[in-house]
């Protein structure tokens, strides 16, 4: 067992049938609980199928990955995985089975078969933490892309996991959506929740503890926020967010701050300026 780590990736390699190269190429990564990594890197570098091996939906090819600390590659250990790692994907729509709000985030915990006040109780609590209360009896179909986002998420937070990997999960929405779903998840690991979460803008590594780098299915770098921020960023190729961005030339020319979204504030918090 590999209690003291939420994630212990050794020497993974995942090889798709048909592929002229691994998807993952000798992975390492070790993910304790309460961290919130944030995994950046090109389209092809990897990164989703990570998150799969990490929800047990793929087993490496090659080395080990314990979740939990439960192997993988062991059938009986799967189910549990899936339950205690729950992924959330791009597309909300790929997760949405039920007409009902409420009855979508029960869907999980029915599949439990767990007893109707239990179900009740997680179903409650999810919609609480994901602000959807009010819209518990609304149609599924009615709901804007970041609500169904929502959606989705509290369907994943209904199964109680310990930790959530989220693959591009705030990538369809409007910059609206985005900083209710990110306020949400800061919510979650705030109260301990683990997190890997995939993406490609870079403001949504404001809240992250980590920051990690796939490049041709190896993890080229992994460290510290102010860290990628100070610099490092530049070498990776990445853009700079805008906020960041104006703040630097705000602060060159000896101008006060104006207020700024929390979101701006935070990657401002993480370089220590």
């Amino acid at each position: 067992m590999e209690q003291e780590r939420i994630f212990s990736i050794r020497g993974a390699v995942y090889s798709y049938k048909g592929a002229t190269a691994p998807a993952l190429d000798g992975i390492d990564l070790e993910v304790a609980p309460g961290e919130w990594i944030a995994l950046l890197g090109a389209n092809g570098s990897g990164k989703s199928t990570l998150a799969k091996i990490c929800n047990a939906l793929l087993a490496p090819t090659q080395g080990a990955c314990f979740a939990l600390g439960l192997d993988s590659s062991d059938p009986d250990c799967v189910p549990l995985i899936r339950q205690g790692v729950a992924l959330v994907f791009q597309n909300p729509e790929d997760q949405i089975v039920c007409a009902i709000v409420e009855e979508d985030v029960a869907f999980g915990p029915e599949n439990l078969a767990l007893s109707p006040d239990d179900i009740r109780g997680r179903v409650d609590r999810a919609l609480e933490l994901t602000g959807l209360s009010e819209l518990r009896r609304r149609g599924s179909h009615t709901l804007s892309g970041g609500q169904k986002q929502r959606l989705a998420l509290a369907g994943a937070l209904a199964l109680e996991p310990r930790a959530l990997v989220l693959d591009e999960a705030t990538s369809m929405l409007d910059p609206e959506g985005r900083a209710s779903l990110l306020e949400c998840l800061r919510e979650l690991n705030r109260r301990g929740m683990t997190m890997i979460q995939i993406t490609h803008i870079m403001e949504d590594t404001a809240y992250a503890s980590r920051i990690a780098v796939m490049e041709s299915g190896r993890i080229v770098w992994d460290g510290s926020p102010s860290d990628f921020w100070g610099g490092e960023y530049l070498r990776r190729g990445f853009d700079e967010p805008g906020e960041l961005a104006l703040y630097r030339e705000l602060r060159s020319r000896g101008l006060i701050l104006p207020d700024t979204r929390p979101v701006v504030e935070d990657i401002l918090e993480a370089l220590c300026l």
